[in-house]
């Protein structure tokens, strides 16, 4: 919260200023580089917290931070100077090498089938990590809508850490949602300031590196699920995005205002409900993550039918509505 006045300035000094274009949602000029001030409270949780946790100080979470640091730097420069989706997509690669290869893996999972990774743990933690990372930025359409869905994603993600005793993700978790939540009063509509890929593409990293070393480490039977559905919202965006696109012969990279939080805006929600309606999405797929992995037949049953009446109470209004 403190930082992000300061972000803000160094957006404007050096030219990190987003302006308005044809899928853009804001219409004067804004600075686009706030993420700074998220990387920074993240920081000095860590800092903070590598004073009392030897879990910190290993080869494991040093490959983090290194990896953190490009990821952040490579962000700089694309909101300065506006890189090529492919110089962004070289960089995440290598951000997510250095990490795998300091040790922290996708190792196996159980579900829906039984499968120890051994080598094929490599491309699949690569896919995760870059995937996410990607989809993070990809949501970050609207006014606080990256930052608070990171903000939930981060609450769920450290709920699952804490009941299975990753103590190090759940830091990690913890100052991601802190961070989140002290730039959210200058970035939610209408904000002052965006974080632009120096914010997503961190956040998205980090979310990603944080599921692998609570939830693939924690919950082996239920990983892929409990995985998909605490970051749902960004990844199943991502995955219909990247799939219109190839249908309509474009690249799976070039932009479009085909994304779940524009056509909530196109079909007439401002952009603070549009915002608060992928916010409760979010909420109720972290809490239905949660709800798996607690492994409880009765939970997952009442869950089930709270969902099914929703949608049924959702289609009414609706309907009514036309």
């Amino acid at each position: 919260m403190a930082a992000t006045p300061y972000a803000k300035a160094m957006s404007m000094k050096v030219g990190a200023i987003d302006f308005p274009r044809q899928r853009g949602m804001h219409k004067e000029p804004i600075p686009r580089m706030g993420g700074i001030a998220i990387v920074l409270g993240f920081l000095v949780a860590m800092g903070v917290s590598a004073c009392f946790m030897s879990e910190m100080r290993t080869t494991q979470f040093l490959g983090f931070i290194i990896g953190l640091v490009i990821i952040v730097i490579a962000g700089m420069l694309d909101d300065i100077y506006s890189l090529r989706p492919r110089a962004k997509f070289a960089v995440q690669i290598v951000a997510a090498l250095v990490v795998i290869f300091s040790g922290t893996r996708i190792d196996f999972f159980f579900y829906p089938f039984r499968a120890v990774l051994d080598w094929f743990s490599f491309p699949i933690t690569l896919l995760w990590i870059v995937g996410v990372t990607n989809a993070v930025n990809i949501i970050d359409g609207l006014d606080g809508l990256a930052a608070g869905v990171s903000t939930i994603g981060a609450i769920c993600l450290l709920v699952l850490c804490f009941i299975s005793g990753s103590g190090t993700a759940v830091v990690l978790t913890a100052a991601l949602a802190g961070s989140c939540l002290g730039f959210l009063p200058r970035n939610f509509n209408p904000a002052e300031v965006i974080m632009g890929d120096t914010g997503a593409q961190f956040l998205g990293y980090v979310l990603a590196v944080s599921s692998i070393l609570g939830v693939y480490k924690g919950y082996a039977l239920l990983s892929v699920v409990i995985a998909f559905f605490s970051l749902a919202l960004p990844i199943f965006d991502t995955i219909f995005a990247m799939i219109r696109r190839a249908m309509s012969g474009k690249s799976i990279s070039q932009a479009d205002r085909g994304h779940l939080h524009h056509r909530l805006v196109d079909a007439g929600y401002t952009t603070q409900q549009a915002v608060i309606i992928l916010y409760c999405i979010s909420i109720i797929t972290g809490v239905v993550a949660i709800v798996i992995a607690m492994q409880d037949t009765r939970a997952i049953l009442v869950t089930g039918i709270c969902l099914i009446i929703m949608s049924l109470m959702l289609y009414v209004y609706r309907k009514r509505r036309h």
